[in-house]
Order: structure tokens, then C-alpha cells, then sequence
């Protein structure tokens, strides 16, 4: 995706819950605050974007996020349970309407059979509704790529969860 595609895209999630007078949080791990930054690289996001997590660690998303220690050794970091705990702690830990978390195998090492690189999983929450979740398999495709695609599909699911409401 074109960085004029990504500002295409960064400008009308915020246009679309600008109309709705949603505010947003993001809750970043594998993409280390690349969403929160893609929607204020807008100017006037600021009436939009209420807060960004980053939370790399297994700790900080315990500890900013509320992630119980167990889930995360239970299921691993990189899992849809973890990224669903992310996406509602970050509404629970903001004034936030919207969030969309994501945690995943950005490459290029670090993967396994089971979470290969290049494995993410994404969730939104919307407050008092459903948590929703994407698994997305990217492959190999390289670090950046599998970061670029990942904000892509996050901003994407944050403007499905505002239409929709």
C-alpha cells in the first residue's frame, strides 16, 4: 500500500468517526505504535485518537492493558485471546468508544509451526458491544510489510466497528 493509500484510508476512519463522535485507542504490540501514528500523522486527529498502548512486552500488556498473566502463558502472546484481552483493556483503561489491538509475528525470526512469522491477530472493541477478531497469515513477506499490512487491516476494522454502530 501507497503512503498516499495509507493517508487515504488514515483519513477516513477519522472522518468516519469524526460523524459519529467516536473516539479512539489503539493497543500495539507487534506494530509498536505504527496505527496511533498513522491516524495523527492527519492533522486534526487529535478530536478522534484518544490514546495509544504500546505494549510490547507480555508485562506492559498486563500492566497498561490489564491482560491476566495466565491468559498470556495459556495461550502465548501472540494469540486471538490475548488480542480480544488487549482491544477490551484498552476500552476499559480509556474513554475510548472504539479500540483495535494487535499482537503478532512480525518477522523475520521468532516464528513456529504453529505461529509462523508473519502471523497476526487482530481484535476491535466497541464499548458495550461485541469484541470482534481477524486472524491474518501474511507469510514471510518481511518485517515492514507485515507491519504496513497489519495498520492497514487494523484501520480498517476500526472503521467497520464505526459504521457499524
Amino acid at each position: 500500500m501507497a503512503d498516499q493509500d495509507f493517508k487515504a484510508l488514515a483519513t477516513s476512519v477519522l472522518d468516519t468517526c469524526r460523524a459519529k463522535g467516536l473516539m479512539v485507542a489503539t493497543a500495539e504490540s507487534c506494530t509498536g505504535g505504527l496505527i496511533a501514528g498513522m491516524l495523527t500523522e492527519i492533522a486534526g486527529s487529535s478530536d478522534v485518537v484518544e490514546r495509544g498502548f504500546v505494549t510490547y512486552s507480555n508485562e506492559a500488556k498486563t500492566e497498561m492493558l490489564g491482560v491476566p498473566a495466565d491468559l498470556i502463558e495459556a495461550h502465548g502472546a501472540v494469540s486471538e485471546a490475548v488480542a480480544r484481552a488487549m482491544a477490551e483493556g484498552a476500552i476499559a483503561q480509556s474513554p475510548a468508544d472504539i479500540s483495535v489491538a494487535v499482537t503478532g509475528v512480525a518477522g523475520p525470526g521468532g516464528g513456529s509451526p504453529e505461529k509462523p512469522v508473519g502471523l497476526v491477530h487482530l481484535a476491535a472493541s466497541r464499548r458495550g458491544g461485541e469484541t470482534v477478531h481477524l486472524e491474518r497469515r501474511y507469510g514471510d513477506i518481511g518485517r515492514a510489510a507485515v507491519r504496513a499490512a497489519t495498520v492497514a487491516d487494523a484501520l480498517k476494522l476500526i472503521e467497520e466497528l464505526a459504521v457499524a454502530g
